[in-house]
């Protein structure tokens, strides 16, 4: 019996050492790593410098032939960079699962109608093209306007550490601009590929003007002020680009 009672104790001992050790190596991940993406959804964005003489070609023929590619996989967005860059077009792509999008891109090189009517003709238009893998935030879903408008690519670099180190203030600072009303949030999105610790947030307004009386009340509100006042301490550089929609963007 005393036998029996010792290897019941040290079982019951071990089981909790692993416990225990499973526990202290989840509580490490969540403070390395912060909230972590639930699914596997992805968004890619891409960005097109276009030549100068090229530009309204360039437009006409995606417009002319963007449902070849779109057959393919979801289009969030397209839009023309009216502020903030010149001769550029970004687009946003919604894929499933990084066995999605490879499947895709195997079936577009495949595809002879994208090939010859688009993709012949769009690339000599083209000076360079970039791309970038991003997650939506944890705390964020996409939210479509209620109406056409002009949109807001803001690009934060924030200092290395991961939304662990940032990842509050930067919420804070992001929904006090959005909960009064000052500006709609379409989406935050965290770089996976490409340069990392990057946040863009993408909002919408009725038109430049109202974005810049928007930012103008916004910045008198303490609570904004607060907010973006704690963020700063974790950013490295920012940049913003007004973006405005193509006929053929989902979001407009």
């Amino acid at each position: 019996m005393i036998t029996l009672r010792k290897t019941f104790r040290k079982a019951c001992s071990i089981g909790e050492h692993f416990k225990l050790r499973k526990d202290s190596i989840e509580l490490r991940a969540a403070i390395s790593t912060g909230p972590q993406q639930q699914h596997a959804t992805f968004y890619e964005f891409r960005t097109y410098y276009i030549k100068p003489e090229q530009n309204s070609a360039f437009l006409k023929l995606t417009n002319e032939k963007i449902h070849l590619r779109t057959a393919h996989s979801e289009l969030l967005g397209y839009w023309s960079v009216e502020y903030g860059g010149l001769n550029q077009v970004f687009h946003i792509w919604k894929y499933d699962s990084y066995a999605q999008r490879a499947g895709v891109r195997a079936a577009l090189a495949q595809d002879p109608q994208w090939i010859e009517q688009y993709i012949s003709k769009a690339m000599p238009m083209l000076t360079s093209q970039d791309n970038e893998v991003t997650y939506l935030v944890p705390w964020c879903k996409i939210e479509k306007p209620p109406k056409e408008g002009v949109y807001e690519l803001a690009t934060f670099q924030m200092k290395p550490g991961g939304p662990a180190v940032w990842g509050d203030a930067f919420q804070a600072a992001v929904t006090t601009h959005a909960r009064p009303g000052y500006s709609h949030l379409v989406g935050v999105f965290h770089s996976e590929f490409g340069q990392l610790n990057r946040v863009h947030v993408l909002w919408w307004y009725e038109s430049p003007d109202q974005r810049a009386a928007s930012r103008h009340q916004a910045h008198g509100d303490a609570r904004v002020v607060a907010a973006v006042r704690e963020s700063v301490t974790y950013l490295q550089s920012q940049r913003s680009k007004l973006l405005l929609p193509t006929p053929y963007s989902p979001l407009k």
